[in-house]
């Protein structure tokens, strides 16, 4: 019989450990997504009481061809801690992860709470949930990850491999601000190293409220949202500084040590 407890168990001593990621075992893992989000929330609970509260979510592998790679057709969603939330310029230790890659989004700040409603959440009807809009750097922690080989439901359960964020200063979200296809520039020691355009990150948003009201724990007010990533992943070396710009919207910074 599936446990959620001892999921959480596994990955939770796999972090403590600083193991370098595995899929779950066969005898252990979970056979369905709803049994990996199970999962999910066992090893929130465990995380809450050191890393905090809930503060904010995450939507992974949004492209089909990362989807295709695992073998879903679907994205993924994870939770963000509050003492994972950084505020830019922010510094972080490489010694803290086992193996850090960064990702640049675009991060929205609710400023109502999403219950769950009689019909799901659109572009439309969750657009009025946002208050603030503002840059953002993903901290991904994969631990050396075969990504050809990662489950989905097993990168579910190990929450989606979020550890943390790097969010700018937010501006007010503007009544006629089109928030799909706008232009992101990444700087590497001052020097270019990627553009991008957001892509569709009110329908990821709708989706993250749908996911959290369908599990129970509807996304409140206060909470920042992380809507996909812009440019392709990158590594940050120690001395390195990543500037991320979204036109219109604002930069975050960050440097590893």
């Amino acid at each position: 019989m599936f446990s959620a407890a001892d999921v959480a168990q596994f990955f939770d001593e796999a972090h403590q450990k600083r193991t370098d990621y595995a899929n779950l075992p066969d005898g252990i893992a979970p056979q369905s997504v709803a049994e990996a989000y199970a999962a999910q929330q066992a090893l929130s609970d465990i995380w809450e009481k050191r890393l905090g509260p809930v503060a904010g979510r995450k939507i992974a592998t949004t492209t089909k061809v990362m989807q295709e790679l695992m073998g879903i057709d679907h994205p993924c969603g994870g939770l963000i801690f509050a003492s994972r939330i950084h505020r830019s310029p922010a510094t972080i230790r490489k010694a803290d992860y086992v193996n850090v890659r960064v990702e640049c989004e675009l991060a929205v700040r609710l400023g109502r709470d999403l219950p769950k409603e009689p019909k799901p959440y659109t572009r439309d009807s969750v657009r009025s949930g946002i208050a603030q809009v503002m840059a953002a750097f993903e901290l991904i922690e994969d631990r050396h990850a075969d990504y050809k080989s990662t489950k989905a439901l097993s990168l579910i359960a190990d929450n989606a491999w979020n550890g943390g964020i790097v969010i700018g200063q937010a501006i007010e979200l503007a009544t006629g601000l089109d928030l799909n296809g706008i232009g992101g520039t990444l700087k590497r020691n001052g020097k270019p190293d990627g553009s991008g355009k957001t892509d569709d990150p009110l329908g990821a948003l709708a989706w993250l409220a749908n996911l959290a009201a369908d599990q129970g724990r509807p996304m409140t007010a206060g909470m920042v949202i992380i809507t996909g990533s812009v440019i392709t992943t990158v590594d940050i070396a120690p001395g390195e500084r990543l500037d991320f710009e979204l036109s219109g919207i604002g930069s975050t910074s960050m440097t590893a040590v």
